[in-house]
């Protein structure tokens, strides 16, 4: 009579450890999952804070763009803000998704570290609920054939009845660790149903980046002639410099004389009588040179960073030739947005040896800025860009691109006239 009750308690904590069959497929991954490339894990939780940053930062400046936009009056500067907007957006949206492959990358590394944990206590459950079921498959005829069956029933439920409780905490804890691995499975398909999300709004804006870009060049297809004139000039000077510090201290240079005429007075009618026009003690006026001029003039108000990403070598840093680093080095994703950093004059745009293609914009009041390692160059020289302007895309992958500001040619830290 008790083999009844052995197979009923052998039963019931069959039922109870069917982790036999759960940690078999503990937490299964996504099948058909798309193949995704996610991030180192002990870099996850920096990427998703910058990212986050990164990502509140280009929406505030779409929004202002955009409000500057509706606000201008003059139908260039209307197109520049327009242009900003949506490279904002752009950046935005490669900020979100790199939110999303950090939130994907942290979610399957406590996936493997929850998966690593189980199977440590997997095998010890494993052969308690293997011998348990066996004892419950055993027939009663052969369970009667035994000798001492009686005896072996009344010592097999006095264990049990004192490892009952363990086990139950055992499984309870086991079923609230495979909960867990289901919610992060879950975290990571939403993780990864984001990035598919912000991919096709990257795509979406792009596209419409282009159409404006397009519009923009025909609008300017009048002054194509003089814009050639001026970039056959400047690809002059980047076959006369010796690199590229002499190639900004040349277009220097050139910025320089064209302010100095540009400050020239026009042309003034001869008076119909000369002698009494003249003053009887012309009185000397003091000159002030560029240069002085230049000397007080502030940095670019609307500075910012061009591209999203990790900062590689910082400015002053020492760098592998053993030289300081003159400007910030830093890792973008491949094609991300490249813009331009603040309000200026597109004085060289196009490859320059040894450094990729590289941009270079003249700011008011002396400045200068220097963009190296451009994947591809979208404006020309003697464009027009306000802060946040498109410019191109970035190289990405082993391809740094490297932001260096300039004072009157000599370099200065960017980051402490970041906005």
């Amino acid at each position: 009579m008790p083999r009844a009750p052995r197979r009923s308690l052998a039963l019931t904590l069959c039922a109870m450890l069917g982790v036999g069959a759960m940690l078999a497929v503990v937490i299964p991954e996504t099948q058909a999952a798309p193949v995704v490339t996610l991030l180192a894990p002990d870099e996850a939780d920096a990427a998703l804070a910058r990212a986050t940053r990164e990502s509140r930062i280009a929406q505030a400046r779409a929004a202002r763009m955009t409000r500057a936009a509706e606000a201008a009056t003059q139908a260039a500067t209307r197109t520049a803000s327009e242009a900003a907007a949506l490279a904002a957006r752009i950046q935005q949206a490669e900020a979100d998704i790199e939110i999303a492959r950090a939130r994907l990358t942290i979610a399957r590394k406590a996936r493997a570290d929850l998966t690593a944990r189980l199977a440590v206590k997997q095998e010890p459950t494993a052969r308690l609920a293997a011998a348990l079921q066996t004892a419950a498959r055993r027939p009663l005829a052969l369970a009667a054939l035994q000798p001492g069956s009686l005896t072996d029933v009344v010592h097999v439920r006095a264990v049990l009845g004192s490892a009952v409780p363990q086990i139950r905490a055992r499984t309870a804890a086991l079923r609230s660790e495979l909960d867990r691995g289901r919610a992060l499975e879950a975290q990571a398909a939403r993780a990864l149903a984001q990035m598919r999300d912000g991919e096709g709004a990257l795509r979406e804006r792009r596209t419409q980046l282009a159409a404006l870009e397009t519009r923009q060049r025909i609008a300017s297809r009048n002054a194509k002639g003089a814009a050639l004139r001026e970039g056959e000039r400047a690809l002059a000077l980047a076959e006369e410099a010796r690199d590229l510090d002499g190639l900004v201290d040349k277009l220097g240079e050139v910025a320089a004389l064209r302010q100095e005429l540009a400050a020239l007075p026009g042309p003034v009618l001869r008076p119909a009588d000369l002698a009494a026009a003249l003053p009887a003690a012309p009185m000397p006026v003091p000159a002030l040179s560029a240069p002085d001029a230049q000397a007080s003039a502030p940095p670019p108000r609307d500075f910012q960073l061009p591209v999203q990403g990790r900062t590689l070598i910082g400015f002053g840093a020492r760098r592998e030739s053993g030289l300081a680093s003159t400007g910030l080095s830093l890792a973008p994703a491949r094609d991300a947005q490249v813009v331009a950093p603040a309000r200026g004059r597109v004085a060289f745009a196009g490859a320059y040896r040894g450094f990729g293609r590289i941009v270079i914009i003249e700011h008011a009041g002396g400045w200068t800025s220097l963009i190296t390692g451009l994947g591809r160059v979208e404006v020309a020289v003697g464009d027009a860009v306000i802060g946040g302007s498109p410019m191109g895309r970035a190289s990405g992958g082993t391809q740094a691109l490297t932001i260096e500001l300039r004072r009157n040619g000599q370099p200065v830290n960017p980051l402490q006239y970041l906005r």
